[in-house]
């Protein structure tokens, strides 16, 4: 149980609502809610199942298929998130610039890079050694719907508070997007030591 909960936790708070719904700023401010909610739904979707997969078949998926080293996805990822995260220190939200389009063909962008990351799937990686399948998804799945969840919440409140202190939701905006460059940070310098201690180890 304590393994469920801690696999559970992990992946939430690489998904973490707080910091990820900076990222999708241009649409929150240009989508109304069932709009918003439609295509947080297909992207979620799209993410557990992604999710799901590389826990049941991580070491597979890299060993057999892809015939490379986990430590090496690691490595890169890292150092894709440590790029993003450079971006943002200078360029803030708008680093992401494939947010973009009609309604229907954003469920795709959401879900890949916003939610399916070098990080995330790490984590599904990391909590498919972890636990058994079926527990797997379980807390996978948990993890995305919190998420999720909490994103709807947000624009919610966002369409609420908009009207009235535009000011206070730039001011979120500015503050969040660089605690998120300082945790994209961090999270890709661990990403990068972890796969490099991993690797040197084969040696």
């Amino acid at each position: 149980m304590i393994d469920f909960a801690r696999s559970t936790i992990l992946l939430l708070l690489l998904l973490n609502p707080f910091l990820v719904i900076v990222y999708l700023t241009e649409i929150v401010h240009k989508l109304n809610k069932q709009v918003f909610c439609r295509v947080l739904i297909r992207a979620g979707l799209i993410a557990g199942i992604v999710f799901c997969g590389f826990a049941m078949m991580g070491d597979a998926i890299f060993g057999d298929l892809l015939q490379v080293e986990f430590a090496s996805f690691q490595i890169f990822g890292g150092i894709v998130i440590l790029l993003i995260g450079l971006q943002f220190v200078f360029r803030g939200p708008t680093a992401i610039e494939l947010l973009r389009g009609e309604p229907e063909h954003l469920a795709g962008a959401v879900a890949m890079p916003v939610l399916i990351g070098p990080g995330t799937i790490s984590a599904s990686v990391v909590i498919g050694k972890r636990l058994d399948p079926l527990p797997a998804c379980a807390a996978i799945w948990i993890a995305v719907v919190t998420c999720l969840s909490t994103m709807a919440l947000l624009k919610v409140l966002h369409d609420y508070v908009r009207p009235h202190r535009e000011s206070l939701i730039r001011r979120y905006i500015e503050i969040a997007g660089r605690i998120t460059a300082l945790y994209l940070g961090t999270v890709a310098v661990e990403m990068i030591m972890k796969g490099a201690r991993t690797w040197t180890a084969n040696f």
